[in-house]
């Protein structure tokens, strides 16, 4: 039973296949309905489909059940998944549900209670009951009289699939994603990086594409963007030479997940691709702190709006990674704002990964709090333990105290005891960024919290005695909400 709004991930996790919520996202426009309308036990509307007439849709986002009246045969169809995305985008308005609605909900309703007395009865064992001499109902009798096609009822006596068996199938086919991905990287070594099909997108694109069928998407979007960095620098060839030997370790490691202990498997398995819902991270032991958010930066990843908020433990001193993704007019989560310190459950992906949910927050956000900084040698030593645990991680957090130098046409922060490139500000716009760094500061050196990348730095915030200045990358505004 579900009892607040769903999430993505949660919608994600119903449907029957990836190619399935693809096949929805067009249909998640409130242009594309009519009659919709939610409340605190069902969604519904009417879709404008292929057909000519309407297919009438209704989800029970409580106890988890779908009906629709197109011909699909999948449980839920695209009708009903795009109907939990417009509800989880807050695009359905809350209104009383029509007459027939209502009696949907109340016919499961007294069909869980029947299965509840049934299974419940005084002195009646579950043995007893499952040896009862009532015949099992046809397969055609399996959806109710007067229920539309597609309907999932999770009291019905329907079988349902061996997860045991989906997983296998999950795992097999990522391990033949990862086994062709080290074909095509033999393939890249052995006509090297002089090939000029090197420079098509679609020598990247297709690989990522059976790279996504395979289960494997984190590694299809690493594929995606080491596409970008051919012929983009002069030392463009070490960048990529670099990340391909990246992708050929998470490629092995992955086909050795059973071999490895648990954390780093965990770690490996998260990177190559393998999705983990929300409710079992939710589920698990919650690291308790007045956690600082440190820093901001937002990126856009093909069509999606990622924010990346930086979390630091006061207590712990532990940093931890909160995403959110805005995509089809979605707001990015404003509700960490940078300089403030919240008092809060983190709860953490499995493995050593930085990623991480809030969960219960405890007291308003406090201001004006930074993280402790470091010189940037003491920095570069915590990036590099970070790094031991996971060598594959391309952004990582880290809080300096340095000033902004230029040597060479070159931007940088310098201390005593080094220096650490910027990220090429003209090619990656962060000249708004670093004016703002430049003026604050005024040359004289301040506490920066910094994005690690293997190119450079990204200056996120600057933390001055009474206050914070955000100065990371932003999103399309667009796509931002009101802080």
């Amino acid at each position: 039973m579900v009892t607040s709004r769903w999430s993505i991930e949660q919608v994600e996790s119903v449907a029957p296949s990836a190619a399935a919520v693809t096949a929805a996202q067009p249909l998640a426009s409130p242009s594309r309905w009519t009659g919709l309308g939610a409340d605190n036990a069902a969604l519904w509307g009417s879709c404008q489909g292929s057909g000519s007439e309407p297919y009438d849709t209704m989800v029970d986002h409580q106890h988890v059940g779908f009906t629709c009246t197109c011909p699909s045969r999948k449980t839920p169809c695209k009708h009903a998944l795009a109907l939990l995305l417009l509800w989880v985008r807050d695009q359905v308005v809350d209104t009383p549900p029509p007459a027939h609605v209502s009696t949907w909900i109340d016919r499961r309703s007294a069909r869980r209670t029947t299965a509840s007395r049934s299974t419940d009865g005084d002195g009646a064992s579950s043995d007893t009951a499952s040896e009862s001499t009532a015949p099992e109902p046809a397969a055609s009798e399996t959806v109710e009289a007067g229920d539309a096609i597609g309907e999932s009822d999770p009291t019905q006596p329907v079988p349902q699939p061996d997860r045991n068996t989906a997983r296998n199938d999950r795992v097999e086919r990522m391990h033949g994603g990862l086994s062709e991905l080290d074909r095509w990287l033999d393939d890249r070594i052995r006509t090297g990086l002089a090939d000029p099909s090197l420079a098509r997108y679609a020598t990247w694109d297709d690989l990522a594409a059976r790279l996504v069928d395979a289960q494997a998407g984190s590694l299809a979007n690493r594929i995606r963007r080491l596409a970008g960095l051919v012929g983009a620098s002069p030392g463009w060839h070490d960048e990529v030479l670099a990340e391909l030997g990246l992708l050929h370790l998470l490629s092995q490691a992955g086909r050795h997940l059973g071999s490895l202990p648990g954390p780093l498997a965990d770690a490996v398995a998260t990177s190559v691709g393998w999705q983990v819902k929300q409710a079992d991270v939710l589920a698990g032991v919650p690291d308790t702190d007045h956690w600082i958010v440190a820093g901001r930066s937002d990126v856009r990843e093909d069509r999606i709006e990622v924010r990346r908020h930086w979390l630091r433990g006061t207590s712990s001193g532990r940093w931890a990674l909160c995403l959110s993704f805005a995509a089809y007019q979605q707001s990015l989560d404003a509700s960490l704002r940078v300089g403030t310190s919240v008092h809060a459950d983190i709860h953490r992906y499995p493995g050593p990964a930085l990623r991480s949910l809030v969960g219960a927050r405890y007291a308003l956000p406090v201001e004006p709090v930074s993280p402790p900084s470091h010189t940037i040698a003491e920095g570069c030593d915590e990036v590099g333990s970070m790094l031991v645990s996971e060598p594959w991680l391309d952004r990582l957090p880290v809080t300096i105290r340095a000033r902004l130098a230029r040597s060479g046409g070159v931007w940088a922060l310098a201390d005593a005891t080094g220096s650490l490139p910027v990220l090429d500000a003209g090619t990656r716009q962060f000249d708004a960024g670093l004016a703002m760094l430049l003026a604050v500061s005024e040359g004289r050196e301040v506490d920066l919290t910094v994005e690690w990348t293997p190119h450079g730095v990204v200056p996120l915030s600057i933390h001055l005695p009474d206050r914070t200045v955000d100065i990371g990358p932003r999103a399309n505004t667009s796509f931002v909400s009101a802080a």
